[in-house]
């Protein structure tokens, strides 16, 4: 899949367990804003909380509240706050029930002082050393302490829901979570934490907030990367193109994610972005030229090594890259034939066209093992190929990338790649035909070549 997009939960995910971003993240961001690939965040927090993110990181855009508050650098996308009587509803269902809540309004998180603090840094630190367990136990001991101690007033809840309210956060457990999707059927209720419910518009989330970024930016669900840990998260990894779950994220995630990274706190996000090839590897020399390194990036994968001070090819190795790019031709005029006649005769003149190659080199240049010849040779394949792509009227740039990262999905659950004993070519996974075959997106991206150059071709009739 072409990647468009890359998306980062907050919590979890783009910050450590310290709460700050690692310099490999940072570097990986920029890498990819270089790229021109938008970068944003998917968050269960508000946008109050995400600007420092968005300005330090030179983000593009940001989906908060689940979906419920989404913003780029230059306007709001989309607000939409919960309506009133579902608030009312809330807040008395929480009244009755002794539960502790805060409302999300666009600047600030208010309401209960437990809340608050459950949202603070320290209290995301500490959540991590309690047995999951326990979990239900401290939300039934935080609602009932609290609310002897510091009561909440309904008539000071109501107050602040006048103004636009777009997330509620309840203290509740799995198990009340569960009770009030039922009593709140036209609503929506997430997890980021183990102690509290985040409670959204039924028809938002962050997956949906993620589409309505790309119906703007102008690309699809199928073009998005994103990256999450927590059940919140859920419904994001399984919708995007391409899904990654952090290392300390939860049992939930890793099943429905497409890949399983190193932890927040062990260069995951970097790691997950060298992986499938967005990211050169910094264990070895990086070009300039974007394409070499993706496809650096996935000989790294495939042999284990890469090489990094120049040498020319064997006799053998470079026979087999040649029966490689031979293999390629043939079926570039299998691609231009329209009868299986047509097809001989093209063949047979590759044949005889090869007999002549070999005529004319032999008369030009000495049989010896040279750098110099291989790389003069090969650049100017390269140069013929985009020739060909020229005389097309077709941009490579995309199609490369489709192409690489069919091929990176050659991996196999095991990390590895998995060669033929006879013929020593890479086998593919079972689903790769389902899941990485790039035939409809090279189809789906040359339609939209097609049809940009019709609608040029229209202005300018006009004009």
């Amino acid at each position: 899949m072409e990647v468009k997009a890359v998306f980062f939960d907050i919590d979890g995910t783009l910050v450590n367990d310290s709460r700050t971003v690692l310099k490999s993240t940072e570097q990986a961001i920029q890498s990819l804003k270089e790229q021109g690939i938008f970068v944003g965040l998917a968050t269960g927090r508000g946008p109050f909380f995400v600007q420092s993110f968005m300005k330090d990181l030179d983000l593009d855009f940001a989906v908060t509240y689940n979906g419920q508050y989404i913003f780029s650098k230059e306007k709001i996308i989309s607000a939409t706050p919960i309506d009133k009587s579902s608030l009312r509803e809330i807040i008395d269902y929480a009244k009755k029930h002794k539960k502790e809540i805060a409302l999300g309004t666009e600047t600030d998180m208010v309401g209960s002082h437990i809340m608050r603090f459950g949202m603070s840094k320290f209290s995301q630190w500490s959540s991590r050393f309690v047995p999951k367990g326990f979990t239900r136990y401290i939300s039934h001991g935080f609602n009932r302490v609290v609310s002897k101690a510091l009561p909440q007033q309904k008539d000071d809840l109501l107050d602040i829901s006048r103004e636009p309210i777009y997330q509620v956060v309840m203290l509740a457990t799995p198990e009340e979570t569960q009770a009030m999707e039922e009593y709140f059927p036209d609503l929506k209720f997430t997890r980021s934490s183990p102690y509290a419910a985040d409670i959204i518009n039924g028809d938002t989330s962050k997956l949906q907030g993620i589409a309505r970024v790309g119906k703007e930016y102008g690309f699809d669900i199928n073009q998005v990367m994103a990256f999450g840990d927590s059940d919140n998260d859920l419904e994001m990894l399984s919708g995007v193109g391409m899904s990654i779950a952090m290392g300390n994220g939860t049992s939930k995630v890793k099943e429905v994610a497409k890949h399983t990274t190193t932890s927040n706190s062990q260069d995951g996000i970097h790691k997950a972005l060298e992986h499938f090839g967005i990211l050169a590897s910094e264990k070895v020399f990086t070009s300039s030229d974007h394409h070499f390194n993706k496809v650096k990036e996935f000989h790294g994968v495939m042999d284990k090594k890469t090489q990094e001070e120049p040498i020319a090819w064997t006799p053998e190795g470079a026979r087999h890259r040649a029966a490689f790019k031979l293999e390629e031709l043939v079926e570039f005029l299998r691609a231009s034939s329209s009868s299986e006649e047509e097809f001989d005769e093209a063949v047979a003149h590759l044949h005889d066209s090869l007999d002549k190659a070999a005529t004319k080199v032999k008369g030009k240049n000495p049989a010896e093992i040279s750098l110099v010849g291989q790389v003069d040779a090969l650049i100017d394949t390269l140069y013929f190929t985009y020739g060909s792509f020229v005389l097309m009227g077709v941009d490579p740039e995309r199609l490369f990338t489709i192409v690489h990262q069919a091929n990176m999905g050659k991996i196999f659950p095991d990390g590895k790649a998995h060669f033929d004993p006879v013929t020593h070519k890479i086998l593919k996974p079972d689903d790769w035909e389902e899941k990485y075959a790039p035939e409809p997106a090279i189809k789906e991206e040359l339609e939209r070549q097609i049809k940009a150059y019709e609608k040029n071709c229209g202005s300018k009739e006009k004009n």
